[in-house]
């Protein structure tokens, strides 16, 4: 049976987007994601070693979500393959990236992409 672990309404202000000024105001916003991982020893043992650290995963996620891009398509891809190679044991991720109140010509709502990846060297 799949275990998961969740980090979810990530904040951030940051620069993605095909628009001027969304390349130099920036915008808001917030990233959710569930990384498939073998949780079992840190179950049974009490012991952070066995498990995701939070603080690591949230550190690449921050880090990625620094470096501009047009697309959300290609920063949620970004995230996941960067968690990939820094957690190999992740077996699969599903990861959401939103961005608040879009220049899409309406006040408010949402525009989010979310991906769902398997990572290559863990697939059963």
């Amino acid at each position: 049976m799949p275990h998961y672990i969740h980090l979810r309404n990530l904040k951030f202000h940051a620069f993605h987007g095909v628009m001027p000024q969304e390349r130099t105001v920036g915008n808001h916003y917030v990233v959710n994601l569930s990384a498939e991982y073998p949780i079992e020893q840190a179950m049974e043992n009490d012991d952070l070693a066995h498990t995701l650290n939070y603080a690591e995963v949230y550190a690449v996620v921050e880090n990625e979500m620094k470096t501009p891009s047009q697309l959300l398509e290609n920063v949620a891809y970004r995230i996941a393959q960067k968690l990939f190679e820094n957690f190999p044991l992740i077996q699969s991720l599903r990861l959401e990236v939103a961005k608040q109140n879009p220049p899409m010509g309406t006040c408010g709502g949402e525009a989010a992409v979310e991906i769902q990846l398997n990572n290559d060297k863990t697939s059963r």
